[in-house]
C-alpha cells in the first residue's frame, strides 16, 4: 500500500521557492517552522530531491525535543525515515540526510547511477533502484508502502513535486506564501519542468482551510482524485 503523501512547501508571493540560484531563502517565520516540525513529526518519513540536497544540504530531522520524545513514546524512532530521490547517485555519503540523528535513510535511485556509487551509499542508506533512466516515483512508494510507510512529506524540490503531481501521487499540499517577491524566470516553484498544456492535465485542488500565519499566509489543500 503506498503511502499517503502530503507536500509542503514555502513560496514567496510571486510563487517562487527559491533564487534563480537555488540559494535557500527565509520565507517563513517561526510559527511556520514550528508547523513544519510538527507536520514532520507526524509523518513516518520525509522525502527531498537531490537538488534540494546538493543546495541546502537539509538533515530532514524533527528539530522540538518535545516531539521526538512524543515519537520515542509512540515507540518511533526520533526521527522520520528520509529519503532521497537521486537518479544518478549524485549525494555525497557525507551529506546531512545520511548522517544527522537516528532512523531510517532511502536513497532512490535509476538504473543509470554510477555502481560504485551506489555501493558507497548502501553503507549509509537503504537503496532503491527504480527506472532507467529517471526515478520511477510510483514503485519507490510502493517500496516505502512495504517498510511500513504511512503518511509521506515532501519538502521539495520543484521538480520531484512536479513528478509526483504528474504521477498523480500526491494527496494534499499545504502551501504557504510569504510576504516577498524573490522575482526571476528561472526560479525554482512548486512544479518546475515543462509543466502541462492541456486543461485535462492540471491537478484539482479543494482547499481545506486558510490561517494567518507569521507575515504571510498558510492554504492548505487536498487534490481531486482523477
Amino acid at each position: 500500500m503506498r503511502p499517503s503523501v502530503v507536500v509542503n512547501v514555502a513560496m514567496s508571493a510571486d510563487g517562487k521557492l527559491s533564487t534563480r540560484e537555488r540559494r535557500q531563502v527565509k520565507i517563513s517565520g517561526a510559527e511556520d517552522f514550528a508547523r513544519v516540525d510538527r507536520l514532520k513529526a507526524d509523518c513516518d518519513a520525509v522525502m527531498v530531491g537531490i537538488g534540494t540536497v546538493l543546495a541546502d544540504d537539509p538533515s530532514l530531522t524533527v528539530k522540538n525535543p518535545d516531539l521526538k520524545s512524543r515519537r520515542q513514546q509512540e515507540g518511533k524512532p526520533e526521527h522520520p525515515a528520509r529519503v532521497v530521490i537521486d537518479s544518478q547517485a549524485r549525494i555525497s555519503p557525507d551529506a546531512s540526510a545520511l548522517n544527522k540523528g537516528d532512523g531510517l535513510r532511502v536513497v532512490a535511485v535509476s538504473g543509470r547511477a554510477d555502481p560504485a556509487r551506489v555501493d558507497v551509499l548502501r553503507k549509509k542508506a537503504t537503496v532503491i533502484v527504480a527506472g532507467e533512466e529517471e526515478v520511477d516515483l510510483a514503485r519507490v512508494l510502493d517500496e516505502l508502502g512495504a517498510m511500513g510507510i504511512r503518511r509521506l512529506m515532501v519538502e521539495g524540490g520543484g521538480t520531484l513535486i512536479a513528478g509526483l503531481v504528474r504521477a498523480r501521487l500526491v494527496d494534499e499540499v499545504y502551501t504557504y506564501i510569504g510576504s516577498i517577491v524573490i522575482g526571476g524566470k528561472d526560479a525554482p516553484t512548486l512544479a518546475d519542468g515543462p509543466g502541462w498544456i492541456k486543461e485535462a492535465e492540471f491537478a484539482r485542488l479543494t482547499l481545506v482551510d486558510v490561517v494567518r500565519m507569521d507575515d504571510g499566509i498558510l492554504l492548505h489543500w487536498m487534490v481531486k482524485p482523477q
